[in-house]
């Protein structure tokens, strides 16, 4: 993909898209310079034992995961532990009072661009 269209290129997808995006990137670590993963769900609701993890340790592309305090699909602590499995940069918004959809009326205005800043900021380090 890089040789064909040339430049940087980044992945990203939201809840099971992100999970396939950061399992490919895993797969082909040098596919892409970094990943942005919205609302990854590190398990099934209700099932925490269920961590969707297993290639976390082959990550070697920075990724950014935004994820609500209130998603069912894993708690900010859950997340945090998740991700010190990834041996590449790694970071974790969190979206106070958010549940799995993200945007609630209180930051619909802000969040694309909190979201956009912090991966540019990932992204130039």
């Amino acid at each position: 993909m890089k040789a064909r269209f040339g430049g940087r290129a980044f992945l990203g997808g939201v809840s099971y898209g992100g999970r396939q995006a950061s399992m490919l990137v895993a797969a082909e670590p040098i596919l892409v310079e970094a990943l942005l993963l919205l609302s990854y769900p590190l398990h099934p609701p209700g099932r925490p034992a269920q961590l969707r993890t297993a290639h976390f340790a082959s990550l070697q592309t920075p990724v950014l995961f935004i994820s609500g305090t209130c998603d069912a699909f894993g708690t900010e602590e859950e997340l945090r532990t998740a991700i010190k499995l990834i041996p590449a940069r790694a970071k974790l918004i969190a979206i106070e009072g958010a549940a799995h959809g993200l945007l609630q009326k209180s930051n619909r205005e802000e969040l694309p661009g909190k979201i956009v800043e912090q991966f540019l900021s990932l992204v130039r380090q």
